[in-house]
């Protein structure tokens, strides 16, 4: 997914009110906003990325109907993070307890909160650098379990609160205890292994 950063600053800065009616009247654009304000405008995701995005999505969204334990959340949501960032992860889920503790007002809009677990999945013209920063910004605004999928080098890196990045390579799943407790990923579909 190639991505693209705007500077509005010099001509107005864009709001948080701004920035959610820009989304609203470009439903069909996929925008992120980073910690400094800059607009972040993200092409549309290749057949391949969106057929893996949805099994990650009905994966997590199975478990979830399953243990009732949180809500998940697919790569449209932006969530609005500690230090300002608006960010879209893949897939997410928040504990019940938490995004319970959220007025209706915040639920609709861009729900102010770090998600407890996020995914992100690496397209082939993804950079890999700029979404392990995303994942390293996850992870310092509280985000308790997050998973690089990086199909191209068969590799997950998983990013967890207050521990050191772990790489497993070619792994055939990840696991998610304790945040995600009995959740399992494939990833046998998910880097192209029958």
């Amino acid at each position: 997914m190639t991505t693209f950063t705007i500077t509005l600053d010099p001509i107005c800065p864009l709001t948080d009110e701004a920035f959610y009616q820009l989304c609203l009247a470009n439903p069909d654009v996929k925008f992120e906003r980073s910690a400094q304000g800059e607009l972040i405008i993200m092409s549309p995701t290749g057949g391949e990325s969106g057929r893996r995005n949805a099994d990650i999505a009905i994966d997590l969204g199975i478990w979830n109907r399953q243990t009732q334990l949180g809500y998940t959340f697919d790569s449209s949501t932006c969530f609005k993070l500690p230090n300002g960032a608006e960010r879209s992860p893949d897939a997410a889920w928040i504990e019940a307890s938490r995004w319970e503790t959220l007025s209706p007002a915040e639920r609709e809009k861009f729900p102010p909160i770090a998600p407890d677990f996020v995914i992100e999945l690496r397209s082939a013209s993804d950079s890999l650098p700029a979404l392990q920063a995303k994942m390293q910004e996850y992870r310092d605004n509280g985000v308790r379990l997050g998973w690089l999928l990086n199909p191209q080098a068969q590799q997950v890196e998983i990013y967890r609160l207050g521990q050191d990045v772990e790489i497993q390579q070619s792994p055939s799943q990840v696991i998610g205890d304790p945040v995600l407790s009995g959740f399992i990923l494939s990833l046998n579909t998910i880097f192209g292994v029958a």
